[in-house]
């Protein structure tokens, strides 16, 4: 990883249940905010079905393409929990009981109930480095750039919690957010000539619905704070020109506000 080169990611999030509308990832804007915080960039997300021969192409694929790669779901005990079949394969290892994982998972359970369903989360992949799970003891692991976590969020949530001393981040990615009651095709133009002036800033409009009052969101992004601040200027000074009074939202790491426009647009309010 090259210091000036952005420290890639890519989150797989494995399961039927998420393809098929029955169950809601909440896990994918959890890894985002907290990978930007480390300096780390989502650049890909993918949403796969427990298909061994899709997972293990993916996994492949993306562990070759990204710095890092981290999965959630599939590591239960059940049949179709099969991510660390299909990692073991990727990786072209052999899965065994980690004696590790056998010892933190053999206290939560009595006399003839640590059986073999439970047993497979114990079982990972050779030469897979544990992820210590504090809520439910049933580790995550670490197989080189590729972390294997839960699907269930709160566990999920402390699984990388306990990973992110392996992680080397790059610059964290800023944004300014500022909010004008208008629609967008009425800035688009003075938007793009923005976003040519500065080709190193990533400029996006969310419109979205709030107090019952239609308008957008302009986020822009980067690492460079003082070019932020050049580019939200000028951003306040062709809104002027248009006669528009923009509110400007809290600046922060990238996530916060987008976060907010998503649950406007979805809520209405």
């Amino acid at each position: 990883m090259a210091d000036k080169d952005p420290v890639t990611a890519c989150v797989l999030v494995i399961g039927n249940e998420i393809l098929s509308g029955r169950t809601q990832d909440a896990n994918l804007q959890f890894l985002g905010r907290r990978l930007n915080d480390l300096g780390v960039r989502l650049r890909e997300a993918r949403v796969i079905p427990d298909v061994p021969e899709v997972i293990v192409e993916v996994v492949n694929e993306c562990r070759a393409k990204f710095d890092y790669v981290f999965t959630t779901g599939g590591i239960g005990p059940t049949h179709d929990d099969i991510t660390s079949e299909c990692i073991a394969t990727a990786f072209g290892v052999e899965l065994h009981r980690h004696p590790d994982a056998v010892a933190l998972l053999a206290p939560y359970y009595g006399p003839g109930e640590f059986t073999d369903a439970r047993m497979r989360m114990a079982t990972v992949p050779l030469g897979a480095e544990l992820i210590h799970n504090p809520v439910s003891a049933a580790p995550g692991y670490r197989m080189e750039n590729v972390f294997v976590m839960a699907g269930i969020p709160s566990i999920m949530q402390a699984m990388f919690e306990n990973l992110t001393h392996l992680l080397t981040g790059g610059e964290p990615v800023l944004s300014r957010s500022i909010r004008v009651a208008v629609g967008e095709s009425v800035i688009a133009p003075g938007l793009g000539e923005l976003q040519n002036r500065y080709p190193d800033l990533d400029i996006g409009s969310y419109p979205a619905v709030r107090r019952r009052q239609f308008g957008v969101s302009l986020v822009l992004r980067g690492t460079d704070a003082s070019m932020l601040d050049r580019a939200l200027s000028q951003l306040k000074e062709m809104l002027a020109a248009l006669g528009l009074d923009p509110e400007e939202e809290l600046s922060s790491t990238d996530g916060s506000n987008t976060d907010r426009v998503a649950d406007e647009a979805e809520n209405g309010t």
